[in-house]
């Protein structure tokens, strides 16, 4: 075996050394290049497509009250419909919200009007014991709302509306909402409050001397104001992108003014009103119309 002279093993180790110490630059720089390129977590809002909508169609039937403070219910049917850019998040809303258009959106706040359509109280509803009362025509109350997010689980809504149609007062309704969202579930939670001024309280639970004489069975009665408070909870199964399924119920209790009324106590009603409903979403892409 010949020996290897002292000079070409000193060449040797400075040899492997500078490759090592090149081989680690490389890998070093291949990771410094890679550093760019790791995932990160895009935000809400972030990658919207304004070319592409996604629109949600849907169709609710519910149980309510027949008029305010009744102690029978109808079932009625109305349509909803959703409208939003490709990466914006769907809102999260309740069956009891009024019919909305945001016009402001961010993050933690909804911005916009808002209307609610109140059912009336007719003679033909209950003729046996509504007799001699004036009929309480449905109304239309138009308003605006404002929804808060202090967290991504918790929302409050607001709501100020002015009736133009079958009363002329003005209500607030006020709305907590805990979310608990799964992979294929969302449950929500929330207390609920309602309030009306005199006018409208007068309209669904006052009663006039007049119709105190020609009933025979009630006496006049002048509430000066109206609030309720209850409770909603829904559940919604989202089955793919294209089909939701949500189910719900809720509770309020008239109180106050017009929970006194004789017209919130049997035989001519009930302050305990309770609510339950169907509602199914369809959902599909097209080119944005502007």
């Amino acid at each position: 075996m010949t020996p290897v002279p002292p000079r070409n093993l000193r060449l040797r180790a400075v040899l492997a050394a500078g490759a090592l110490l090149a081989a680690g630059g490389t890998t070093a720089s291949r990771a410094a290049d890679l550093t760019p390129d790791l995932p990160r977590q895009t935000p809400t809002f972030a990658m919207v497509d304004p070319t592409t909508w996604i629109v949600t169609l849907g169709a609710s039937i519910q149980a309510i009250p027949r008029y305010p403070g009744a102690s029978d219910y109808t079932a009625v049917g109305y349509p909803s419909i959703d409208i939003r850019k490709v990466g914006e998040p769907r809102r999260f809303s309740t069956p009891d919200d009024g019919f909305s258009l945001a016009l402001y959106d961010n993050e933690m706040f909804r911005i916009g009007p808002t209307a609610r359509f109140v059912p009336g109280r007719y003679y033909s509803d209950d003729r046996r014991h509504l007799f001699g009362f004036r009929d309480a025509r449905f109304a239309v109350e138009p308003g605006v709302f404002v929804e808060f997010y202090p967290v991504s689980f918790i929302r409050t809504r607001v709501e100020v509306r002015q009736g133009v149609y079958g009363h002329h007062g003005t209500v607030s309704s006020l709305a907590a909402d805990y979310l608990i969202p799964t992979e294929k579930f969302l449950f929500s939670l929330g207390p609920r409050f309602n309030i009306g001024d005199g006018s409208y309280a007068r309209k669904y639970f006052g009663v006039s001397p007049v119709e105190a004489t020609l009933n025979g069975r009630v006496t006049a009665y002048d509430p000066r104001s109206f609030y309720s408070a209850g409770v909603l909870g829904a559940v919604t199964y989202t089955q793919s992108e294209t089909w939701a399924y949500t189910a719900y119920a809720g509770y309020n209790r008239i109180l106050g003014a017009s929970g006194n009324s004789p017209l919130v106590r049997r035989p001519f009603g009930d302050p305990n009103q309770y609510q339950f409903g169907l509602r199914i979403d369809y959902a599909f892409r097209m080119p944005a119309l502007f």
